[in-house]
């Protein structure tokens, strides 16, 4: 039989102690955030819950333990995209060598797991949800939001689609697929999403597989409506995210028989697609994590309705735009802004910044300018009374020839074109120093700093060293985009003059 030693350092326990009667509910939560971006997301976490947070070993999940009242303030941080509550967690869970007795102690783990309390607060989590919806319908029935509905928002439908189309979980009993926006490693020959195979790292399988649980608890479940009347069976399923190559099992099977064991121990109905509950089974090497998903869908979609080619997710431009540290006044320029990620979460989070975002696409410019007028029209349904404008421009502009002043702006902020999807690596050699050359031009020398995302490294490590007398690599940070390994540079402006190709003003 396997055995597991529950998480003991980092002030984390085997598991959340029961509330005693009378006593604060308080939870550990898990959050997935941008890999790379971990530190990050536990400083925020720090600067806005005042919680001390443990980083993963499995790289892009962090957690923290706050009282169950400040749900609210969870679900508004910035940088994290999916947030679940601990059951428990094992930092060295041993697994059997042979498959049937390791799927067996999974199966028998679900009845010795401490339940009480991280069920109390998916239900609180629940009720707040609730809430929010009846305000969101109220809102919508109001004449003045309806005639703000009618107004605007020409292409949003179809490219949202497709967007949902691709990330969304695969809903199918046993669906396989990668998990989007995670330090994912797929096995060898699978197409990303960004039609680039990847090779596999360290023989590494990180799946994220939804199975419903097996047919004969299944027969159990549908039988079982619950001897009390017309209490409401609640409906379920698990997800099993594996990583690690020494498991003698798959991610498919262990949350099958997994979710096999939490039907029979609660009674609960399997459903894929309308389900109550996400237990979530997340299994890294030995560490062993079971969890109740708050998130219905990843909190990184709070800004962009009008999405394109290479939407970047808000979270990881909140993770960006915080490495520059913004200060109040400060002038911050997305030159390649596309739908407008970054000067939008921008302004959102640093209202007292000036936010100026350009692209040389009229398409990427349109898109940018309808989803800053559904930020505008969900700040004026929060409170009309109080509803402000947002800090922020866009121009549709050439990224070589930007009509901005020498010397005029503190940050420059952008996601650069990977060569994949927009433009090509040729392109780039030309493209990426007369870039670094514009943004040294308008940057103020001595403070001036730009974060920068690509993942063409090499032809970017080439562009910087052409461009060495006016910018400086400060930082780098790791990140996985859509499975592609790209990077994150933070650059400081030097004193040294840029070249001046024309005057504007």
């Amino acid at each position: 039989m396997a055995e597991g030693e529950a998480a003991g350092d980092a002030g984390l326990g085997p598991a959340p102690a029961p509330a005693q009667e009378g006593a604060e509910l308080a939870a550990v939560i898990g959050a997935t955030v941008p890999t790379g971006f971990e530190q990050t997301a536990a400083d925020e976490v720090q600067e806005k819950l005042g919680s001390a947070s443990r980083i993963s070993r499995d790289r892009g999940k962090i957690y923290f333990e706050v009282p169950a009242r400040s749900l609210p303030q969870v679900h508004r941080l910035r940088s994290v995209d999916n947030l679940f509550v601990v059951v428990q967690e094992f930092k060295d869970y041993q697994f059997n060598e042979n498959k049937e007795d390791a799927l067996k102690d999974l199966e028998d783990l679900v009845k010795k797991l401490p339940w009480t309390d991280p069920l109390k607060v998916w239900e609180l989590n629940n009720s707040l949800k609730k809430k929010k919806t009846k305000r969101k319908k109220h809102n919508l029935q109001s004449p003045a939001s309806r005639e703000k509905l009618n107004d605007g928002g020409e292409e949003g439908g179809a490219d949202q689609n497709n967007t949902n189309d691709q990330e969304d979980c695969a809903q199918n009993p046993v669906a396989v697929e990668p998990t989007g926006g995670q330090n994912t490693e797929k096995p060898q020959g699978v197409t990303s999403r960004n039609g680039v195979e990847e090779e596999e790292d360290n023989k590494q399988s990180d799946v994220k597989v939804e199975v419903q649980a097996s047919s004969e608890s299944g027969t159990k479940a549908g039988d079982s409506q619950t001897g009390e009347g017309d209490a409401k069976v609640l409906k379920f399923r698990v997800t099993c995210n594996r990583a690690g190559d020494k498991h003698s099992f798959t991610s498919n099977e262990a949350a099958r028989d997994f979710g096999g064991a939490v039907q029979e121990h609660f009674q609960w109905k399997a459903d894929m697609t309308n389900f109550d509950v996400e237990v979530l089974l997340n299994i890294h090497s030995n560490e062993v994590v079971v969890g109740i998903a708050l998130t219905e869908e990843s909190l990184h979609r709070r800004n962009i309705t009008h999405f394109g080619p290479t939407t970047l997710r808000s979270t990881l431009a909140y993770g960006m735009l915080r490495l520059c540290d913004p200060q109040p006044t400060d002038i911050i320029v997305d030159p390649m802004c596309g739908t407008g990620a970054i000067p939008i979460e921008g302004a959102a989070e640093w209202p007292y910044c000036y936010h100026i975002a350009g692209d040389n696409s009229p398409q990427a410019v349109k898109r940018a300018a309808n989803n800053i007028c559904s930020l505008l029209r969900k700040n004026e349904s929060k409170d009309s009374s109080t509803a402000l404008g947002v800090p922020l421009d866009i121009i549709q502009w050439d990224i070589c020839n930007l009509p901005l002043r020498t010397g005029s702006v503190d940050i420059v902020v952008t996601d650069m074109p990977f060569g994949k999807r927009i433009g090509s690596k040729k392109k780039n050699w030309d493209l990426y120093p007369a870039c670094l050359m514009e943004m040294g031009r308008i940057c103020t020398p001595g403070t001036g700093r730009a974060v920068l995302l690509t993942q063409d490294k090499k032809c970017f490590a080439k562009a910087l060293s052409r461009v060495g007398h006016i910018w400086r690599r400060a930082q780098t940070v790791w990140v996985n985009v859509g499975g592609l390994h790209a990077a994150v540079y933070l650059l400081r402006r030097t004193w040294e003059r840029a070249e001046e190709r024309r005057s504007f003003w």
